[in-house]
């Protein structure tokens, strides 16, 4: 027969216990977000601890795409503008793209970084000036070629429209953050369609986010879960698996993949809960987010992914990027 505990004893036994069901319920809450996506074949990793670009959209980011060469009008020639990075080479770019009313002098950089494929033409920067941003000159790539290269989309560039049966919404995309993930979207722009692409979940923000999407004190964080989620993957095309890029805090608007891709979501709240990297590719000009609220009120039917509750839409709703020239 077990004894009975001496008073100070209890208090401690209660307190542990207390402490113990708290920690249970954090890590059932941080689940539950972890596990409610559903990708392609791709489940979302639990625990994650991977945020080493959480602070690069506040720093600024400057990414490129390896083994690619842009082509364009030079407007610094890199045989006489060497630097040692190609960040220093976006940076480079971006100083020239600064202007709130004037056009991006520079759109374009091309770096090369390996010392031993350069030879004596490492640390090259040639910044260029595309005739269409949305559409990029492309040189060369593959395995072969010694270039980096990027996009710098300036105030009022690339941004592409999103076109549903509820009515259009523009997305502003982030080359420097997410250069892979643009690159795809802008080859969605040149399709003569987009079959297959639709958004399938819709989730409202309920009674645990405000119009802003601030999480209301004392709220739950879901379900409902605040976002629509859908596919941008079109018949007939091959898709292929998108590397984890930049992977800020989810905000509203945001626009990003679920893991690798064509899945993807936009977030109607501020997910500053959520730990899991997504990569985001853009987001939704904050007058628009209308639309995307409207879409998250569509009839639903109840389903369940990996013991989490989610809402499935009645109807999906096709999708399709297109070209734009809405200034933000």
């Amino acid at each position: 027969m077990g004894r009975r505990l001496p008073d100070s004893d209890v208090y401690r036994f209660t307190l542990a216990l207390l402490f113990l069901i708290a920690a249970i319920s954090c890590f059932m809450s941080y689940y539950s977000f972890s596990v409610s996506f559903r990708g392609s074949g791709d489940s979302v990793s639990l625990g994650s601890t991977e945020s080493s670009d959480s602070n690069e959209e506040e720093n600024g980011c400057c990414r490129g795409i390896e083994h690619l060469e842009l082509w364009g009008d030079a407007v610094k020639w890199g045989s006489d503008f060497k630097l040692n990075s190609s960040k220093e080479c976006c940076e480079a770019c971006k100083e020239m793209c600064k202007g709130d009313d004037a056009p991006c002098l520079c759109d374009s950089w091309v770096f090369c970084g390996d010392k031993a494929a350069c030879g004596s033409r490492f640390g090259e920067c040639w910044l260029k000036k595309q005739k269409d941003t949305l559409d990029p000159d492309r040189r060369d790539s593959g395995d072969m070629v010694m270039w980096t290269s990027g996009l710098i989309f300036g105030k009022g560039e690339g941004i592409v429209k999103l076109n549903t049966v509820y009515g259009a919404f523009h997305v502003k995309l982030l080359p420097d953050c997410a250069p892979h993930s643009v690159a795809y979207i802008l080859e969605l722009l040149s399709l003569n369609h987009c079959a297959g692409c639709q958004f399938y979940r819709a989730e409202s923000r309920g009674n645990s986010w405000d119009p802003q999407g601030n999480h209301i004190e004392d709220a739950s964080f879901g379900p409902p879960y605040a976002l629509i989620q859908g596919i941008v993957e079109a018949q007939g095309t091959v898709f292929k698996d998108i590397p984890l890029e930049a992977c800020p805090t989810i905000r509203r608007g945001s626009i990003a993949w679920v893991g690798s891709g064509p899945e993807f979501f936009i977030s109607l709240a501020n997910h500053n809960e959520w730990r899991k990297p997504y990569t985001v590719f853009g987001f939704v000009l904050p007058e628009e987010m209308e639309i995307v609220e409207k879409i998250s009120q569509l009839p639903t039917i109840p389903d369940v992914w990996s013991n989490v509750k989610v809402s499935v839409l009645e109807r999906p709703v096709s999708l399709r990027f297109i070209r734009s020239k809405k200034s933000p």
